[in-house]
């Protein structure tokens, strides 16, 4: 790791890949399908997503994820969450 690289390795920063901002709609699906819930992705990565819920206890640990506008569900499953907040990792 040079220099230029240790600022984010301190700050706590533990991802692989730098995450854009975004603000779209998605739709969680789970047990099968049976259960939905809607959310919001607040920055996304090729490997994972932030979504945002007004309470975010009710969120499985894994479940399939079909966001507004990317074309495809993709299965994913949480690595952390908060109240309100999930950080998510495609698992396909």
């Amino acid at each position: 790791m040079d220099m230029m690289d240790s600022s984010a390795w301190f700050g706590g920063e533990r991802r692989i890949d730098r995450r854009r901002r975004v603000l779209r709609g998605a739709m969680l699906r789970f047990h099968g399908g049976l259960c939905a819930m809607e959310g919001l992705v607040r920055n996304e990565s090729e490997h994972g997503v932030q979504l945002s819920f007004g309470d975010a206890t009710g969120v499985p640990s894994s479940f399939d994820l079909a966001i507004n506008g990317a074309g495809r569900v993709r299965a994913a499953r949480v690595c952390w969450r908060s109240q309100t907040l999930v950080g998510v990792q495609f698992v396909d």
